[in-house]
Order: structure tokens, then sequence, then C-alpha cells
């Protein structure tokens, strides 16, 4: 549509003019040094030319010692026909390509296009990139690109390029000589003297020998270590890596290590892992998570913190869930005492769990809580240290120390030294309770059966008829007191001989007779669940001051 009388044009035939010739010598200047960048291809000797009008008219046809030249590359061969008016060749035989004094060619075939600067070589083809003397890189296939103007050289029908230390083989594969930058695609296997890395997708850099992860990919240490990843890279000089995405880390003695962000080091055998850890030993049936933690292969040792949790599956009937501000764990090698002393011994070392700050740990058979704990494999023993408390069905029981033994992945026992304190929770109100220097509970099938009682012993308990009523309150004091439980209820007491005990009718207890001295309940830091672990609880700082106060209260 035309400009109408109303609505000249504001700037004028002539202005439009002007505009029109600028943008037409634009593209002309745009032309002409594109023009300008295609240089000739030079024919710099030939023994024999000749010409073929019927079959090549348009051909110089060369033999003998042919030697071609365009910009700063070379290009030689036994023969070719040159086709000076499209500034292209092709070369035959023994063919060979020099650019500048790092870049050599070498193939059967050469198809050249000095315009597009794009040379094709087939059969027998190797690209050298480097000094002869220096280890240089080279790439070698049957289909070989070479774009001279993007400086990259590119194969689709399968090659391999070999530097110092490392090979590599793929469908697909381009190279970019300035960068030492390479892409691998298809098929891809890089090895290595140490491992092997096979890949659909993988980046590599010849010169820092450092290879970038951008698809699922496996690292396979024979009979060591494999590693899976799909993000991530990993130095094959220093054998250092950053694995993404959570990569997992297989070593062949049956431990694993995963997590949103790894840093690994295979030769000094050192993981360091950044948020969502897992690190599971199935040859110790045990999974160690966390936050942040740390592993070394040396020692087999490692740790974890920030939400710690170790779960124990080595009894698959009673799971043990282990939560603690930190958890270390390690192999240790057995003494040759220990060795002697237990002949059914067949491994040569054994695992220790170190706990530290809030513990809490959940087992459906018992429940527990310290400050410090520490797991044997050497005994299957659990230290308790600093206020530690056990649950068990009913069953409170508590001391200075506590250690808990474990048989076939089952507790078979547990015993509290000092101020050791056993109170089972018959009513609401009714409290049975045992206290004396040492204190030892015997499991059977996952309940408290058996408590043994000695050093200052002491009861206050409710006997019942048959009828299920109460008889009274006894309160006893012994050296030594066994107490037989069934269906979490006292069945009966013995004592040693020289025994003193009271009888109180319920409605004659005196008062503050119905608790020990030590007396404490502390259900509310019970773990009710594996979940449960993680749940703070504020305690009293010391079971020390716990007694303090109830003896204070009484007062």
């Amino acid at each position: 549509m035309g400009f109408c009388a109303k609505h000249k044009n504001p700037y004028g035939h002539k202005s439009l003019y002007l505009i029109l010739r600028t943008l037409c010598s634009l593209f002309i200047i745009n032309y002409s040094l594109s023009v300008s960048a295609q240089t000739m291809v030079y024919l710099e000797h030939a023994e024999n030319l000749s010409f073929d009008q019927d079959r090549l008219a348009n051909a110089q046809i060369l033999q003998g010692n042919v030697i071609f030249r365009h910009d700063e590359m070379m290009m030689y061969c036994d023969s070719a026909y040159f086709y000076e008016g499209t500034n292209s060749l092709d070369a035959f035989g023994h063919i060979r390509f020099e650019q500048g004094d790092t870049l050599r060619g070498f193939g059967d075939l050469l198809f050249y296009d000095g315009n597009t600067k794009l040379a094709r070589m087939r059969q027998h083809v190797r690209l050298v990139h480097g000094r002869e003397d220096e280890n240089p890189t080279i790439l070698t296939t049957d289909t070989l690109n070479y774009d001279r103007r993007n400086n990259i050289a590119y194969y689709y029908s399968g090659g391999e390029v070999r530097d110092s230390l490392n090979t590599l083989t793929s469908i697909r594969g381009n190279y970019r000589p300035q960068t030492n930058q390479a892409v691998f695609s298809q098929d891809v296997t890089l090895v290595n003297p140490k491992f092997t890395l096979t890949s659909d997708t993988l980046l590599y850099n010849t010169e820092t020998k450092i290879a970038d992860i951008i698809s699922p990919s496996k690292i396979v240490y024979e009979k060591e270590t494999t590693i899976h990843s799909s993000l991530g890279w990993y130095n094959t000089v220093t054998e250092r890596s950053m694995l993404l995405d959570r990569s997992v880390i297989v070593h062949a003695d049956g431990k694993m290590m995963t997590g949103d962000t790894i840093f690994y080091d295979k030769a000094i055998g050192f993981g360091q892992v950044l948020h969502h850890l897992e690190m599971r030993d199935s040859a110790q049936h045990a999974t160690l998570y966390g936050e942040y933690g740390e592993m070394w292969e040396d020692g087999n040792h490692g740790f974890a913190t920030d939400s710690a949790l170790m779960i124990d599956w080595s009894d698959s009937l009673h799971l043990a869930y282990i939560h603690a501000d930190t958890l270390f764990t390690e192999e240790l090698a057995y003494t040759d005492s220990m060795l002697m002393a237990d002949s059914t011994i067949t491994d040569s070392t054994y695992r220790r769990v170190r706990a530290h700050h809030g513990v809490r740990v959940y087992r459906d058979d018992m429940q527990m809580v310290c400050d410090s704990m520490v797991y044997l494999g050497s005994d299957s023993t659990i230290y308790l240290y600093t206020d530690p408390i056990c649950w068990s069905d009913n069953q409170q029981i508590s001391a200075d120390s506590m250690r808990v033994f474990i048989v076939n992945g089952v507790i078979d026992h547990a015993v509290g030294i000092k101020n050791a304190l056993c109170v089972m929770n018959d009513t609401l109100d009714i409290f049975n309770q045992m206290s004396g220097k040492e204190l030892t509970a015997y499991l059977i099938d996952g309940e408290v059966r058996i408590v043994d009682v000695s050093g200052n012993a002491l009861t206050v308990y409710y006997p019942k008829e048959e009828d299920g009523g109460y008889v009274g309150l006894n309160t006893t004091e012994s050296s030594f007191i066994r107490v037989y439980v069934e269906n979490q209820e006292v069945q009966r007491i013995r004592f040693t001989q020289a025994t003193t005990g009271v009888l109180y009718p319920l409605d004659k207890v005196p008062e503050n007779t119905d608790r020990l001295a030590i007396f404490f309940w502390e259900e509310e830091s019970r773990p009710i669940s594996p979940e449960d672990v993680f749940r703070k609880v504020q305690r009293d700082k010391g079971q020390s001051t716990r007694i303090k106060k109830t003896i204070d209260n009484k007062q």
C-alpha cells in the first residue's frame, strides 16, 4: 500500500535511497571479506602433469611427489587431481599434511576444498597432534573430516584417540587441536593402566587428562572398585574426581558410598560426601546416613554427621537404628591374644562404632539413650556412657554406665554398673523397683525375664494375689536379689539369706516409702519408633543430678 497525500514520507525519497545504498554497501563489504578469506590452493611440486579432457575436463592430473600449499598447511601425496577452478583437489597414496609444527595427518585418500577449508581423509587415517618427542595425541580412524576453518576434526564410523596415558575409542568423536578437547559418543571406552571407563557420551581433554562425565558412565578398577556416575569429572592422572547427581562408589569387599556430591580420591582411598550421604557395608550388615561424611579405605574408617543415622541389619528381625550428633565407624584387626582366646574367629578384622552426643537407639526389643556409645564387633557388645537408659517393654534400666551384650544379632543381656536401677511400670502410678551397685537383666525372646541385682540390693515392689489384686507394698534390702519376670510382671523374687524387709498394707504405706532414693521414670526420653531417634529431648545433666533432685524432693 503506497503513501497517500495525507501521509507523506517524512524522510523523502532521497533519504530512502541513501538507506538502501548503505545496506547494499554493507552486503558487498561482507561478501568481499568472505571471498578474500578464501585463499587459493597452490601446486608446489609434481613430477608429471597431464590432462584428460574426456575423463577429467577440469582437472590437472598430477603424479610423483605431489605437493600442495594452502595458507600455512602443506599437503603431500603420490598422485592427485587438482581442480584449480574450484580451488579443490583429490589426492591419492601416502597422504600427509602438515599444519604448523604440531599437527600432522596421514591416510590413503584426501578430498580437500580450499574454499570451505574442509579436508576429508579416508582409509588408515592418523591425525597426530603434538611434537614427536613429547608423546603426541594420535587419532586413528578410517573416516576423518578436518574442518580447518573451525579447527575441529571429527569421525563418525569408529575411531580411537590415544595420548600419553589413556586410549579412548567410540563410534563418533571430534577433537579440537587448539584446545585439546575431545567429545566422544556411542560406545565410548577409556582405557587407563589402572581402570576402564565406559560411557555413551564423554568429554575429555588430552592435555589435562580430565574426563568430564555427562551421561551414565562406569569406571571399573578390576577386583577393587566400581564407580557409577552420570555427572561430574574424573582426573585420570591424580585419580581425583567430583561426582554429582547421586553417583555410587562400590568396593569389592561389599562397601558402597553414595550422595548428592562426592569428592573422591582413589589414589589415597578417601571419599568426602555432601548431602544425603549413604554408606553401606554389606559384609558388616550396616548402613550409615548423614548430610556430611568422610570415608578412608585405608583402615576402613569414616564418619557421618548432621542428621547422622546408622542402621544395623545384622539381625533381620531386630533392626537397630542409631542416631547421634556424630557417628564413627571403623574396622580394627584382632590382636594375637584375642585370636588365641577365641578359636571361632574366622575373620581378621572386626567393626567398631562410636556415637557421640545425643545418642538415641531404637530396636523393637530394646531402646536406649545416652551421651556416648561404643559398639565392638569383637565381642558384639554395646557400651553406653553418661546417663544411659535402656527400655524394654514396661521396664526401664539405668546406671552410671551400661553394657548390652548381643548374641547372634539378638540382645542377650544388659549390665548396669554403679547406681544401677530397674523400674517396672505396673500401672499408671505403681512402679516395681530394684537398685544396687550392679544390675544384670537377661532377655529371652526379646523380653526381660530375669533381673539380678548385687551390692546393697534394694527393692520396692507390689506382690499380687492370684486374682491380680495387690497384697501390699514390700521393701527389702539384701546383698543379692534375683527377680523373675513373666508377661511384664514380677512373678517371684529370690533373696540371699541375710535379708531384711517389710510388707505394708496399701492403706498404711509410709510417706516416700514407695520410691527408692535414686528412683526416676523418664518415659518422655524413650525413642518409640525408628523416626523418633531424631527427636530432640532435653534431659537432666547427669544421673547424679537426677538422684540429688529426687532426694531433695523427698526432704
